[in-house]
């Protein structure tokens, strides 16, 4: 793989070739998702569903996703993580073209629930903890945070770019005369075409990444209590999260301000582009005032922004205060992932990776209908302060549980 801007600009010295592969599948799917998680809902839409089936279609994405993590984070040690990364991109390939050959409801049900489609705007797949692991073998501990937080900006900025991307059907049926339908599914097919070029990525990753003589006997050994209390921990943070994620987050945009899909990607690029950047300040806050204080000084003030979001009387406020969360929101992205990494045994941080990311979709699998069936009722947004309001109570107990828990680096 040739060096790119996008791989190998951003990455810290010392840092493994396999890490820009592993970059460069992220970007990949980043892509794929930014544009899916927002034509997915507008697509349904157009069969016909209804806010509460779109709902129950997004649940099943996320709880498929969550069931899927947690099965290879207890299998994971004794297989070659490669080949499960190789298995997965060849579910996103499955994924892509099962989901234009059929518009029925259960089908669509099933598929969603198997298959790797991510209507969030963060990485809700069975892709990130055997990525996570593999990424960590690749650096040292002094750049650890740095290469996580350059892994969480290109599914940001790639994120948005493909965000941008969900208004090409529209401009398809307006300039080529497609029909809208046909020129979603499409993008579906693209979507499965990304899958294949990640396959041909995983491929190329060098086996000395592989655990080795460090792999445990069991998934979790003397870790395995902080990594459950950790996982119970970031679940409140998870359920919080879907009440928003972006699909939702646009229809209800779509309804209440009546926004077209073209309109809305705009804004998500927007929205994505100050998330991605602000990651980049992550590592060099984290330097600072340490792991844990990152995540949660700079997630409390986000959340009390999307409080404020469905309050706004106008667009243009509205917007305002979503770009103010944008841009604090994700810095805690690459600080939780570097600290999982960090204060568990090398053999356990694949199941660490797992367990822990269990809860970016398991437990946000269960409010996204919740949130479907609040829009039903009202535009005013409440899904917005639910969601809010339960992420500052995750960052306190974040803080009181685990302020004294510091990873190796900030001992020294």
């Amino acid at each position: 793989m040739p060096r790119s801007p996008f791989a190998s600009a951003f990455i810290p010295p010392g840092v493994l070739p396999d890490a820009r592969l592993l970059l460069w599948a992220r970007g990949l799917r980043a892509f794929g998702d930014g544009y899916v998680s927002l034509l997915l809902p507008y697509y349904l839409t157009l069969l016909g569903y209804s806010a509460l089936e779109i709902g129950a279609i997004v649940t099943a994405t996320l709880l498929g996703s969550g069931l899927m993590t947690l099965g290879v984070g207890f299998i994971a040690h004794r297989f070659k993580q490669r080949a499960l990364l190789e298995i997965a991109a060849w579910m996103m390939v499955a994924t892509g073209i099962a989901f234009i050959l059929t518009t029925d409801f259960w089908p669509l049900l099933l598929i969603a629930v198997i298959g790797t489609i991510n209507p969030s705007a963060g990485d809700v797949s069975v892709f990130a903890p055997l990525e996570h692991a593999l990424l960590t073998r690749t650096v040292g501990a002094e750049h650890r945070t740095a290469l996580f937080a350059r892994y969480s900006l290109i599914g940001a900025l790639i994120g948005a770019l493909g965000a941008q991307a969900s208004g090409l059907p529209i401009l398809g049926e307006k300039w080529l005369a497609l029909d809208i339908k046909y020129a979603i599914q499409v993008m579906f097919l693209v979507y499965g075409a990304f899958g294949l070029i990640c396959l041909m990525l995983y491929r190329r990753l060098s086996p000395q990444l592989e655990p080795h003589d460090e792999a445990p006997s069991t998934p979790l050994g003397k870790s395995k209590r902080m990594v459950y209390t950790l996982a119970a921990v970031f679940s409140l943070d998870s359920f919080a999260g879907g009440f928003a994620v972006q699909s939702l987050l646009a229809l209800w945009l779509f309804d209440r301000f009546q926004l077209s899909i073209v309109t809305a990607g705009a804004i998500f690029f927007w929205t994505g582009i100050l998330s991605a950047f602000s990651q980049l300040a992550a590592a060099r806050l984290a330097r600072r005032i340490g792991l844990i204080n990152t995540m949660v000084f700079t997630h409390l003030p986000s959340s009390v922004f999307l409080i404020l979001v469905p309050l706004m009387p106008s667009l243009p406020l509205a917007l305002l205060f979503l770009m103010l969360r944008s841009a604090l929101s994700s810095m805690d992205v690459p600080a939780r992932t570097s600290y999982v990494m960090a204060v568990v045994t090398p053999g356990e941080r694949t199941a660490a990776a797992s367990v822990t990311a269990v809860p970016r979709s398991l437990a946000a699998s269960i409010s996204p209908m919740f949130a479907g069936w609040l829009l039903t009722l009202s535009s005013f947004g409440w899904p917005l302060v639910i969601c809010g309001s339960l992420k500052i109570v995750y960052d306190l107990l974040l803080l009181a549980m685990f302020r004294r828990v510091r990873p190796p680096e900030e001992l020294r």
